[in-house]
Formats: structure tokens, sequence, C-alpha cells
């Protein structure tokens, strides 16, 4: 996929998100309808809704790629995928159905098992995220458009972190140790990618947890921002895998944070 390919298929799938994103919110605020699924998750209609609305325009846009989405039983039991879509129609489903403002809507195209194009967008915070490819990601925040480079937005001696929980685990704290971590903040959406690639935060690591379409448009937007996603050994992480189960993650703004 050419550059000018990427950015055609990118621009038009913000326009969708914002629609989406819209209505996701529509749905909570007049008619949310909540299920547990059999993994013991919640989904709700906003789930499904939003699914729909992104699964179709993507099809449209590039329908010779198969889509693997966490609300759809469609290819996740293809073992040879390596060019592919990755939807998360609403990460955060907790948030959202409790009113919070960092659930995100979520998508990512993976090229030869990489992450190349990524969306997220958070709707309660009218922030979008978004990458064509190597060396340009952007946000529009109300309207407002930028590129971001994972330019330190804090203090200079300040390494701030995030943590999907408050409980840090052993693993977790020695990471912050190594890394000199003054504080962290608690965030569960894909938002932890977006804001270490727009310099706000500085680092975030997890144990395995998740799946890959709760992090493939992240890791887009975060690596051609400028920023690293390895796992705890040092490892390059790729997609695809048997379950789509992620490994451990370690999110760095810089090599030198």
């Amino acid at each position: 996929m050419n550059n000018s390919d990427s950015i055609k298929i990118v621009d038009k799938l913000v326009e969708t998100f914002f629609v989406a994103g819209k209505l996701s919110l529509k749905i909570r605020s007049e008619e949310l309808i909540k299920k547990v699924k059999s993994d013991n998750t919640p989904v709700t209609n906003g789930d499904i809704e939003v699914n729909d609305i992104l699964t179709k325009k993507i099809s449209e846009l590039t329908p010779e790629i198969p889509i693997v989405s966490e609300e759809s039983s469609q290819n996740k039991e293809n073992k040879n995928l390596e060019n592919f879509w990755l939807i998360d129609p609403i990460d955060g489903t907790y948030d959202y159905i409790n009113g919070r403002d960092e659930f995100t809507l979520n998508a990512a195209l993976i090229i030869n098992k990489k992450p190349f194009i990524g969306i997220i967008y958070a709707p309660a915070k009218d922030r979008m995220f978004y990458t064509y490819g190597q060396n340009s990601s952007y946000e529009i925040n109300k309207g407002d458009k930028k590129e971001i480079k994972c330019e330190k937005a804090s203090k200079v001696n300040e390494v701030k972190a995030l943590s999907y929980s408050d409980n840090l685990k052993s693993e977790i704290l020695e990471i912050h140790k190594k890394y000199n971590v003054s504080n962290f903040t608690k965030m569960k959406s894909s938002l932890k990618f977006c804001v270490v690639a727009s310099g706000e935060f500085d680092l975030y690591a997890a144990e395995p947890r998740a799946c890959e379409w709760d992090i493939a448009a992240g890791h887009a937007i975060l690596i051609n921002a400028g920023g690293l996603i390895t796992d705890f050994n040092g490892n390059e992480i790729l997609y695809g895998k048997e379950n789509f189960k992620n490994p451990s993650l370690i999110l760095r703004r810089s090599s030198n944070i």
C-alpha cells in the first residue's frame, strides 16, 4: 500500500469515526442496552452499532482485506493472517457504560503482521488520533489538527507513567523503578497509547492481558509518532498470534524518557 492510498483510507475513516463516535454518545444517553458475553465481559448495543458502521466502511474501502473485530466471530479462526484489519469498536466498555469519558473507538491495519494504519477516537473527549503510516501521526482536538511526535509535555525531571490498575504488581513496580517514574495515573482504554504519543505521559507497562484489537491502533499511532513498544524482554510485537492474545507491553515516549 502506497502513501496516497493510506491517506485516502484514513481520511475517509476519520470521517466515519466522527459519525460513529457521535452515535455512541447518543446511544449511551438515550437507549443503552447492556448484556454479558460468554467470557463474562460486558457488551452493549453501542458496541454492536459502532462495529457495524466501522466494518461496513472498511469493507467498502478495502474489500480484499479481511477484518477481525472483537465483536464478531468472522476470521478469528484464520491461522494465516498477515494483512488484515483489527477493530475494537468500543475499548473501555465499563467506562462507556458508567458514563466516563476515556472509552475509545479503534481500528488498525496490519501489514506483514505489523501495525501500519491506526485510528483512535475518544468521542466523550472529542480527541481523534490517527496515523497514515511511518512518521505521520496526528491529533484532532476539538477541531484543531496537529502533528504529534512524542515531544515531552511534562516537567523535564518528571517521568509520568500510566497504569491499568491502581494496584501495581511487583514486576510493574520494578519497571517503574528502572525508569525513575515520578507518579502514575490509572487509565484503562487505548487512550494510553495516544497520550504517550502526544507527550503527556512517558511510560506504560502491563503484564500479558487483553487482545490484539485492544492495542493495534495505538501501537501504530505511537510508533509512527516516534515512540517505542516492546514486550518486557525487548522483543518486537507482531500481530495475528494464536487467539490474538497480547504479550507483556512496555510503551515509551522515547529511549530517553
